[in-house]
């Protein structure tokens, strides 16, 4: 029999095809359950599926994409778990320290950074903001294709730092759920559940370009009561780390300003305040800290290196 026919048969194998079946069918089934039924489920799940059966390689890939895949799926169950259910929501709280610590004074009133821009957009930064906010997925995610392609260690480093930064932010979100600042512009600082997402200032992109561009992400979000930390600006701190520690040159100019833009968008737009950002950038701090702790850990070791054989 032709070696590669070998090779196809292998790829489905009765363990394999009888593992991703359950797994598939049981991450629908208990999402359905869970969160309602989504075309965005069958999705993920269909492209799980051909990766792992069309190649040995596109196998290795997707399996070492399950990391952000995991991710995915923890931020799209919060959603069955509203963090205002487990403590009370900071809303005048939040607005008030900030304003306190950040604000502004414009004709004798002093204004949080938020609403200094709100006053003062234009179309040259609503444009530049809403494309460097458009930047937060593929930048990670291109970062870690290429990691894959090219150093599968440090792959792992980089997809386990993003994960835990994540669960630590989920964490605070449940110790701390905060009211983000367009929150405030449009309902001011009463608490109300059930408040559907918004494009805040991004709105203003959508209108230039005449899309729904940001529409229709923050229509698919899970928390709006989740403003603290601001994970957005977590994700360009781990890239720009392990661009600097995998030496990439200018390529880690180009992270550096992606960090800034997406810093500065986050409070130009009212998704964040500045202690949001500010706890987004210490939460990636503290995130890379602690996994550099445990990496050296015997037992996270052997777990690394089963899974750096497994996708190598």
């Amino acid at each position: 029999m032709p070696e590669d026919l070998l090779i196809k048969m292998s790829l489905f194998s009765r363990r394999a095809v009888l593992t991703t079946t359950f797994i598939s069918l049981f991450y629908l089934v208990f999402s359905n359950f869970l969160v309602g039924f989504k075309s965005d489920q069958l999705v993920l799940m269909a492209i799980f599926n051909v990766c792992f059966y069309a190649s040995w390689y596109s196998r290795k890939f997707i399996l070492g994409f399950s990391i952000f895949i995991v991710y995915w799926i923890l931020f799209d169950y919060m959603k069955a778990f509203p963090n205002y259910l487990y403590h009370s929501v900071s809303v005048e709280q939040l607005y008030n320290l900030e304003k306190s610590l950040f604000g502004i004074l414009v004709n004798g009133k002093y204004l949080t950074p938020n609403e200094y821009w709100l006053a003062n957009s234009n179309t040259i930064t609503d444009v530049c903001s809403g494309f460097f906010y458009l930047l937060w997925i593929p930048v990670p995610l291109a970062f870690a294709a290429y990691l894959f392609f090219v150093n599968r260690r440090q792959f792992l480093y980089f997809s386990f730092t993003f994960l835990l930064v994540n669960c630590l932010g989920f964490v605070v979100y449940y110790i701390y759920p905060a009211a983000p600042p367009w929150y405030v512009q449009q309902h001011g600082f009463d608490f109300i559940a059930h408040t559907p997402g918004n494009t805040g200032g991004l709105s203003r992109f959508d209108v230039f370009f005449q899309m729904p561009v940001f529409e229709t992400i923050y229509s698919k979000g899970s928390n709006v009561f989740a403003a603290m930390p601001s994970l957005h600006s977590s994700y360009p701190v781990i890239v720009l780390y392990y661009g600097l520690k995998n030496k990439l040159g200018l390529i880690n100019i180009f992270f550096a300003i992606v960090m800034l833009g997406i810093w500065f968008t986050a409070i130009y737009t009212s998704h964040h305040y500045m202690l949001d950002v500010l706890a987004g950038i210490s939460s990636a701090i503290i995130g890379i800290l602690i996994f550099n702790v445990l990496k050296g850990r015997k037992t996270i070791k052997v777990l690394l290196d089963k899974y750096e054989s497994a996708i190598l």
